[in-house]
């Protein structure tokens, strides 16, 4: 009897060792890459806005249209810019008639100047007149002194009108440069109105319908090339440091199924979006699909590596990733290339080494 159970107990474990998936590695060519989420966008595309709140009084394009640069997109009303026109402009006039005009500031100041050299020019003669009697002993000095005071008194004033008007035709003519330069900003904010499109390109979006209220800070429209389109990929933070620029991309769209499409990588952005802890990097593609739309979906591989004939094992047969279970018990193995389904064996075991899968 317990030789019978012996005999059952090494049947069993015969039976578990053959039933145990095993297998050996094998040489293949690998491809390492990195996958990403795809969606496709026009070529510098950017969301148009006014600069004047108003209201929406026209949409000049409709979606779909192709403008060009300089082409009106869409007419904004607003009185109050007009207005402050207006006022800029009989600033600049009030400002201008002070300054050069007939009944300017400084014709009076000129005209006290005049008046004021007369008595300089009398009080000096009368002055030097009576210097030279009382040098000569002859008059009082009450009277000297007197003329000498009357001199020093116009003589002061004289200076200080010319001074006056060195200053207010200095303050006169900053009040015309100001008002003009007023004049020419109002008259920015008033070409202003009709909103144009900067580049060359499609209407790909309007946002606003006429009769709406127009700010500053929302957008109205939404414009991009008609023909240049780029690969927008997100790429997981853990990967971003394997990616570089001209790497090759393969790319399957949900609206080309089936169909594999080419391209390289062609800019990297450096900042990651905390929300979904990815990195943004864009693609071209080396030979562009018939059509193509904005928001386009799809995914794609950027490749990182490549190498041929290398020595792999099933991913599903590593052990705490550099690690496989062999007739001489758990090794330790050095990888290279992987992907989703095999990894490159660098060293630890030879291509007859009999490995088992993991329980």
């Amino acid at each position: 009897m317990k030789r019978i159970s012996v005999i059952c107990f090494l049947f069993f474990c015969i039976s578990c060792a053959e039933k145990e998936e095993k297998t050996v590695p094998e040489s293949r060519n690998m491809t390492e890459s990195v996958y990403s989420s795809v969606t496709i966008q026009p070529d510098s595309l950017y969301q148009v806005y006014a600069s004047v709140a108003g209201i929406l009084e026209k949409n000049l394009v409709e979606e779909g249209d192709l403008v060009f640069k300089e082409t009106p997109l869409i007419k904004v009303v607003n009185n109050m810019p007009k207005l402050n026109t207006e006022n800029a402009k009989l600033m600049v006039g009030l400002a201008k008639e002070n300054y050069t005009g007939s009944a300017a500031i400084l014709d009076g100041i000129e005209e006290e100047i005049i008046a004021a050299n007369l008595t300089y020019k009398n009080d000096s003669i009368n002055f030097y007149r009576q210097k030279n009697l009382w040098n000569q002993k002859i008059g009082s000095k009450v009277a000297f002194e007197t003329k000498k005071l009357n001199f020093e008194l116009s003589k002061n004033s004289l200076q200080l009108l010319e001074s006056k008007y060195n200053r207010t035709k200095n303050e006169l003519k900053t009040a015309l440069k100001q008002a003009q330069n007023n004049y020419e900003s109002s008259l920015i904010n008033t070409k202003d109105f009709t909103v144009k499109s900067i580049i060359n390109g499609k209407v790909y979006a309007l946002f606003k319908e006429p009769g709406e209220i127009v700010s500053t800070t929302e957008p109205l429209a939404k414009i991009g090339s008609a023909t240049n389109f780029v690969i927008e990929l997100l790429v997981d933070e853990v990967d971003i440091v394997k990616i570089s620029e001209n790497q090759e991309v393969i790319i399957n769209l949900d609206a080309y199924s089936g169909q594999i499409f080419t391209g390289k990588v062609s800019k990297i952005y450096p900042i990651k979006d905390t929300r979904n802890q990815t990195f943004k990097v864009e693609a071209l593609f080396d030979k562009v699909p018939k059509t193509l739309y904005p928001g386009l979906s799809g995914e794609a591989n950027i490749i990182i590596s490549k190498k041929d004939a290398v020595l792999t094992i099933p991913k599903d047969y590593l052990i705490d990733a550099d690690k496989v279970k062999t007739d001489n018990g758990i090794v330790k193995i050095t990888t290279g290339l992987q992907n989703m389904e095999f990894v490159e064996v660098i060293s630890g075991i030879s291509k007859n080494t009999i490995i088992y899968k993991p329980e």
